[in-house]
């Protein structure tokens, strides 16, 4: 069995509780203030779920099990290192209540929440997998005891909340049920157990606690299986099923049917940032933490997920309260019609909001798990498109989400490879995250989830403005009246790729400098990057007579802006102002990759023009 740290060293000079906690960390198992909560609720909920105490809704063995792991001393798991004088750690403190929330105490959360710089550190092992192994096998033999503060610490550590033991047959929720601990219960599900999940004899959690006639805790675990959709259910009609007599309460509503385990995930995340909004403007009463650094106006980026899935998350924040409500009830009626196996379309299937009646459960997707690549003879763009699917590439998007820098190397080596091919498309169709409510309705805008300020001033920007940021930067198409005749004319493939060549390269070395935390060189690197688009720009005609060059010639134009404005971010203008590097180099990368598709598409239209 691995040995943690002696109760001791765990209890010592544990971080005192807010005096008047408004908010908890349902998976930390920690109570928090307004401040503390405004950066919580920035990291997502992939990292902090958290939760009114008095103002949001919760269920009585949940509630118990946060204020017991929080007056068990939770709060030193995640302090460990600093707590323990053994290995006090130079030149690091704990932030005072007296300190700014910004930065100081938000880079502070962020260390101690979202990369757990402080919890405990195991011996080190050759086999990291044994590690794991044993992590598992004690939290499995732990949630039979009363012990929330030990299981939660080895969850910590990496121990798997659904670990199948091979000799026992079971997984430590089934001990936890049969044992009948609901709060060690309520933490596994908290951390992602399946109360529905089978034993070796395909018994759940929910037969143990039955068998065991713990038949309260039976009953939570069934709301712990149908937690997601209850959750939907209840944000729009306010009432939740009774299990006793049926799992779903589904409004009537008749929608096409979906690729849909991811969005339903989404759309739960969706429904918390709202509630939560909604407490935290209720609870705020205008003072003076309700500032635009505080607020969340969209899911924060999972690293988990895929720049496509994450731009579709923070696209649901554009949904108004009737678009939202629809996909809800889509995402009921499909939940229980793959659950019957069977399409709604008794009256029994239907209550509240009568809206019209079931489609074709075989209708056309409307939430696209992939981008289309049909349009495209191009071997290198092909690779591109299955290593990173979700991608899309549409010339009318100024940007497609949020791009790593594996993407934007992919996008790299098909550039690199253009002169190689034959004759290619131009335009690849965008896919993606989609719902006919948005289409519709017209909620959304190209590149609508891009709320950071740059996109916005530059969306904003007055007609003059972008007139004269084009004239300066010697780009003509399309931002001065196109009066007079069109020029056919297109300058040759290899200087295009020439020209394609220099972008690429100092492009590169603005990643490497991203990769290597050197924030300094982003400015210069931006003003080489700017230098080399305006000479390729130069190549192509004031009035390009094709709509496609344009429309090419102003995503470079209005990109390579973009990326001056966030690399000039390096330098607040107030001396110590705080910056958010990680976010401000995600955009960096993202302006980098909409450069590299305009030259890419300006290469495709110069290649296939000029062998017509």
């Amino acid at each position: 069995m691995l040995q943690l740290p002696p109760r001791s060293v765990r209890a010592s000079n544990p971080s005192p509780a807010p005096a008047d906690p408004g908010w908890a960390s349902i998976n930390r198992g920690v109570l928090i203030c307004d401040e503390c909560c405004s950066v919580h609720r920035s990291l997502g909920r992939h990292i902090s779920i958290v939760k009114h105490l008095r103002h949001s809704p919760w269920p009585s063995p949940l509630l118990q099990m946060v204020h017991t792991l929080a007056s068990n001393g939770a709060n030193s798991i995640w302090e460990h290192s600093l707590l323990d004088p053994a290995q006090v750690q130079s030149g690091r403190r704990k932030a005072n209540p007296q300190d700014k929330v910004h930065p100081t105490k938000s880079e502070f959360i962020r260390a101690k929440y979202q990369m757990l710089a402080f919890v405990h550190k195991l011996p080190c092992r050759d086999d990291d997998g044994v590690t794991a192994k044993d992590l598992s096998k004690q939290l499995h033999s732990s949630v039979r005891t009363g012990n929330l503060e030990t299981c939660l610490r080895l969850l910590s550590l990496g121990a798997q909340p659904s670990f199948f033991h091979p000799e026992k047959g079971t997984t430590p929720l089934h001990v936890a049920a049969k044992a009948g601990q609901i709060l060690q219960a309520e933490l596994l599900v908290v951390y992602g157990a399946d109360p529905g999940a089978p034993d070796v004899n395909g018994r759940t959690p929910i037969d143990y606690a039955r068998q065991a006639t713990q038949h309260e805790l039976a009953d939570r675990l069934v709301e712990c299986q149908y937690e997601l959709t209850d959750r939907l259910a209840f944000y729009l009609c306010g009432r939740k099923p009774d299990h006793k007599n049926g799992h779903y309460i589904i409004p009537q509503m008749a929608d096409s049917n979906r690729l849909f385990e991811e969005l339903a995930m989404d759309v739960y995340d969706e429904v918390d940032r709202r509630e939560n909004d909604a407490v935290w403007l209720t609870t705020q009463n205008h003072s003076t933490l309700v500032t635009e650094r505080s607020a969340v106006p969209f899911l924060p980026v999972n690293p988990e997920y895929s720049a496509t899935r994450n731009q579709g998350r923070q696209k649901l924040a554009r949904f108004n309260a009737r678009e939202f409500a629809t996909l809800i009830i889509d995402i009921l009626s499909e939940a229980k019609r793959r659950q019957q196996g069977k399409s709604l379309g008794s009256p029994t299937d239907t209550i509240d909001y009568p809206v019209r009646s079931q489609s074709d459960p075989d209708d056309q997707h409307d939430y696209d798990s992939v981008a289309s690549d049909e349009d495209t003879d191009q071997e290198p763009l092909r690779s591109a498109a299955r290593n990173n699917r979700a991608r899309s590439m549409d010339s009318s998007e100024l940007s497609d989400g949020p791009i790593t820098l594996q993407e934007y190397l992919e996008v790299k080596k098909a550039l690199a490879e253009v002169e190689d091919e034959a004759v290619y498309s131009t335009h690849i169709p965008a896919s993606g995250y989609r719902t006919s409510k948005l289409d519709r309705h017209g909620s959304g805008t190209d590149s609508d989830y891009d709320n950071t300020q740059a996109g916005e001033a530059l969306l904003s920007m007055d007609g003059k403005r972008f007139l004269d940021l084009g004239k300066d930067d010697d780009f003509h198409a399309e931002l001065e009246a196109l009066d007079g005749e069109l020029d056919p004319g297109l300058p040759s493939t290899e200087d295009v790729i020439l020209k394609t060549e220099q972008v690429t390269k100092n492009i590169q070395e603005l990643l490497r400098a991203a990769q290597e935390f050197k924030h300094d060189s982003f400015v210069p690197c931006s003003e080489k990057i700017h230098s080399a688009v305006t000479e390729m720009a130069s190549l192509f005609p004031k009035k390009p007579a094709l709509e496609t060059v344009r429309s090419s010639l102003r995503l470079l134009n209005a990109s390579a802006y973009r990326l001056q404005s966030e690399c000039r971010k390096t330098m607040p203008p107030e001396p110590g102002a705080p910056v958010d590097y990680q976010l401000l180099t995600q955009q960096v990368i993202q302006c980098a990759y909409d450069i590299a598709k305009a030259a890419k598409q300006l290469v495709t239209i110069t290649t296939r023009e000029k062998k017509q």
